[in-house]
């Protein structure tokens, strides 16, 4: 059986791009679009996407839960590591101190970091793991909706 592997990366790309903004982020695929976004004011929360395992099974389910809380970031974003490079480049421009990570969670406050969740506080956690690591962040610097 002959299976096209761009057909299959590009069916994996685009169910992954669309499990996250039918959660409500916003996607940011240019360079522009991440500086505009990064340097709103107010809390903003940083979803970067992978097509990896730990993407598609802990860190977008997180995702897509830990925002039904009483505390959360005014605007969800993502950017996607390996489709958007320039954007994911510029993104992580914004994340002094932190090493590329995916997938990973950036919260972002008036424009700087104020913490991250990385792939190794991601990969081999349950999503409610996940969820209560952003969570507590949220409580942190996030206010009430």
């Amino acid at each position: 059986m002959y299976m096209d592997f761009n057909i299959y990366m590009n069916d994996v790309v685009t169910k992954a791009r669309d499990e996250i903004t039918q959660a409500g982020y916003s996607e940011l695929t240019t360079p522009e679009q991440v500086d505009e976004a990064l340097s709103k004011q107010g809390t903003t929360l940083v979803m970067i996407n992978s097509v990896c395992g730990c993407a598609g099974g802990i860190a977008r389910p997180a995702a897509s839960h830990a925002i039904h809380y009483d505390k959360r970031p005014e605007h969800l974003v993502t950017v996607f590591a390996g489709q958007d490079r320039e954007a994911t480049e510029k993104a992580r421009q914004f994340f002094e101190g932190y090493p590329p990570s995916s997938p990973s969670f950036a919260l972002m406050k008036d424009g700087k970091i104020q913490t991250m969740v990385e792939r190794h506080d991601i990969e081999g956690f349950e999503p409610m793991e996940v969820i209560g690591k952003l969570q507590r962040s949220f409580e942190e610097y996030c206010e009430e909706v």
